[in-house]
């Protein structure tokens, strides 16, 4: 590989910084996976369109797929990993098991992390709302109808974390 190609660049990932050697066209995405071994945020349609690739990103949601790492140099990065606080699952977690949100469980990190940052973002009052704002997100087994419930679940009992 050329290394004067390469790019230096730091990304804090679930609060542990990581200093990589990146080509400028390394998808996020392939980062995440390939460089720093997390495995949660998946690879689906590759284009920007299922929502399976969803992280935050310096508190917004974002698709790593159709990010380049490089420009995400010194930014704060969640993925799934990082949403639960130790042992103890996140809110919206909890909600996905207790509304049997998901059944292949492929689209859920995206999801997950999809909701957290809607969530934050404030502009969801309605279920409609929620729906429309996580159109991005796409589930292929029909989990559709509980992703909305645990969402609207959280959204009801104010715990956003």
């Amino acid at each position: 590989m050329n290394t004067k190609a390469m790019h230096l660049t730091t990304l804090k990932v679930n609060g542990r910084d990581y200093h990589l050697e990146l080509s400028p066209w390394t998808s996020l995405l392939d980062t995440l996976r390939e460089e720093i071994h997390l495995t949660g945020t998946k690879k689906g349609c590759d284009h920007g369109q299922c929502g399976a690739c969803t992280v935050i990103v310096d508190g917004k949601r974002i698709l790593s797929c159709l990010t380049l790492s490089v420009m995400k140099d010194g930014s704060e990065i969640t993925t799934i990993e990082g949403i639960a606080d130790g042992e103890n699952l996140h809110p919206l977690q909890k909600a996905f098991i207790e509304c049997d949100a998901f059944q292949c469980g492929y689209c859920t990190p995206g999801q997950i992390c999809s909701a957290v940052g809607m969530l934050k973002e404030g502009k969801a009052n309605t279920r409609e709302e929620v729906q429309e704002l996580m159109s991005g997100n796409l589930c292929r087994c029909g989990a559709s109808k509980g992703i909305i419930d645990a969402i609207m679940q959280v959204k009801e009992g104010g715990s956003h974390e």
